[in-house]
């Protein structure tokens, strides 16, 4: 089949790359001309595991092509994805402004008939707003359909080539016919193809990520209050996980979430509900509970320093929003990093991927680091803020030895307490008994 993909950002990209594939002919569209030419020279503008074999290796087979030329997109696509950007605006709700521009423009130059899809995660009746727009000055049938992405940073190859369910929203059997074509190849395994209505299939998107960010913020706030009474909350983790009504993923508490997805549309939704004189509650507490979360570190840094910040310096592991990407868009570290530049202290940051993201934020604000010993060297403690693989096992001799005043304090709770006590560092973590040596 031949697919154009528009807009070649995270999810743009992943998708015209898992597409092309399962051998479809694929052409990504996007109007930056220098981020298209580093593409077709074969590099990978975002890091994201495994994408840059199935990158290279479909650029190699002719089935994955680039342009910058939407009426050559159209040309050649007989389903044409929109992957762009819908961003928060500040009142929260999702500017659709690249979409419909773009959906204006199809309707001027697309001759036969096409099957357009909203890939982009859009409030309910975004499609129907896609489809006036378009209808405005088409001269020929088409359809839009709603087909939400569920890709997780850093497995977002694996969750499109093996997903767990497929979404699609369609009114039209001869696009739902076209869209189960299309995804057939990913579903070998059995697991299904949901069709529904477009605005079922809008919010669905939008009801996943925020019940998922609500019990993330749940159990940071069980975190919060296991700290006041004395519990620990690895054990409550675990002993809630065990509930097959509740099960065991997100249930691990820390400085709150971050990224591309969950703060945006859970604000998307709250703002949508507003619009319709709807007051989503538990979406209310779970953006004002996360945005207090991700500088849950800072008081118990205040503490053990008597509110003397001014002139420490602080090494930090991990900035990107999670381990596994480079992306840094409301990631927890850099509220944390704001606060401790404006308290007077130095930074020292280490992270795998996301280092030149942060340095284009604050260039020379703060400190970067090798690798995530150098760091250490002359801090006066050590700050963990994503949960990285290489941080799970580290040298803890090194971190005492480096270390002016031994003490790490760990956002996301990777070290068992009672090994770190052993290691004779004070230890400060987010739901479970401090460590102070």
């Amino acid at each position: 089949m031949k697919i154009a993909v528009i807009g070649t950002g995270y999810v743009g990209l992943v998708t015209g790359t898992c597409l092309a594939e399962t051998g479809n002919e694929v052409v990504c569209i996007d109007i930056n001309k220098e981020k298209i030419q580093k593409m077709r020279n074969g590099e990978v503008p975002i890091y994201e595991p495994h994408l840059d074999v199935l990158f290279d290796r479909n650029i190699k087979a002719g089935r994955l092509a680039f342009s910058t030329s939407l009426a050559e997109g159209l040309d050649h696509g007989d389903v044409v994805f929109l992957a762009l950007p819908t961003p928060e605006e500040e009142d929260g709700s999702a500017d659709l402004s690249y979409v419909l521009g773009v959906a204006d423009q199809i309707g001027k130059l697309i001759t036969e008939y096409k099957v357009i899809v909203d890939k982009s995660t859009v409030p309910v009746g975004t499609a129907e707003k896609v489809y006036k727009t378009i209808e405005k000055s088409a001269t020929c049938d088409f359809d839009v359909v709603s087909n939400p992405e569920f890709l997780r940073e850093g497995f977002a190859v694996d969750d499109f080539l093996k997903p767990e369910r497929i979404v699609i929203g369609s009114s039209s059997d001869r696009a739902t016919e076209l869209m189960q074509k299309l995804y057939k190849p990913f579903v070998r395994s059995g697991n299904p193809i949901i069709v529904m209505d477009e605005k079922s299939a809008e919010l669905t998107k939008y009801a996943a990520n925020s019940f998922l960010a609500a019990k993330i913020t749940f159990m940071n706030e069980i975190a919060n209050y296991c700290e006041k009474v004395g519990a620990d909350v690895d054990e409550v983790r675990r002993g809630m996980g065990t509930d097959s009504r509740i099960g065991k993923r997100f249930l691990f508490p820390g400085i709150g979430y971050g990224g591309s997805c969950f703060p945006k549309d859970v604000k998307a939704l709250h703002k949508s509900g507003k619009e319709v004189d709807y007051d989503f509650q538990i979406l209310n507490s779970v953006i004002k509970v996360n945005q207090k979360q991700k500088i849950a570190l800072l008081p118990k840094i205040n503490m053990y320093f008597n509110n003397g910040l001014r002139g420490k310096t602080f090494a930090i592991w991990g900035l990107a929003f999670k381990p596994e990407t480079d992306d840094i868009r409301e990631a927890p570290s850099l509220y944390l990093i704001n606060e401790l530049l404006n308290a007077g202290a130095i930074i020292k940051a280490f992270d795998p991927e996301a280092m030149d993201n942060v340095a284009e934020r604050y260039g020379d604000k703060i400190q970067f680091s090798k690798t995530m010993y150098e760091a250490l060297e002359n801090a006066d403690s050590l700050i963990i803020c994503t949960e990285w693989s290489i941080f799970r096992t580290p040298d803890f001799k090194k971190i005492k030895n480096s270390l002016l005043y031994k003490v790490i304090f760990d956002g996301r709770n990777l070290y068992d307490i009672n090994d770190i006590e052993k290691e004779g560092i004070s230890y400060f973590s987010i739901g479970r008994k401090d460590i102070k040596l």
